[in-house]
């Protein structure tokens, strides 16, 4: 994973954590949680019918996995690399049909995947 890519991507979606001394493996920890925050205020949003903000946190959600997808180093993690590209690319297109056809089942969905990515990237060792 390229740090420097998951910082600027982090930074974007305007959280308040601080992200200077992180380790890379607990940048793309923050990551993770910043967008299962997004996803969980965006279904808020859905049900309370505010079109506007749900639309704005899932893009920002959207921006968290494109951070993350941004980070992959394909010469160095290859298949798994490969196939988080891919599942990075399904979340984002489900993302945007959650958010088009205001589905609460799509957007739960990608917030299930990204919380069995995220535990499996919390078991790995941070010096790995």
């Amino acid at each position: 994973m390229n740090a420097m890519v998951a910082l600027r991507q982090y930074q974007t979606v305007n959280t308040q954590a601080q992200v200077v001394e992180a380790s890379p493996h607990r940048l793309i920890q923050m990551l993770m949680e910043g967008g299962l925050t997004r996803l969980a205020q965006a279904r808020g949003a859905m049900e309370r019918g505010q079109v506007g903000l749900k639309g704005e946190l899932i893009g920002k959600a959207i921006a968290i996995i494109g951070g993350l997808r941004d980070g992959l180093n394909m010469e160095v993690g290859g298949e798994l690399a490969q196939n988080l590209d891919r599942l990075y690319e399904y979340m984002s297109a489900r993302l945007f049909e959650a958010n088009r056809e205001n589905d609460f089942a799509k957007l739960d969905e990608v917030a299930g995947l990204l919380r069995t990515i995220k535990s499996a990237w919390d078991a790995i060792a941070p010096a790995a």
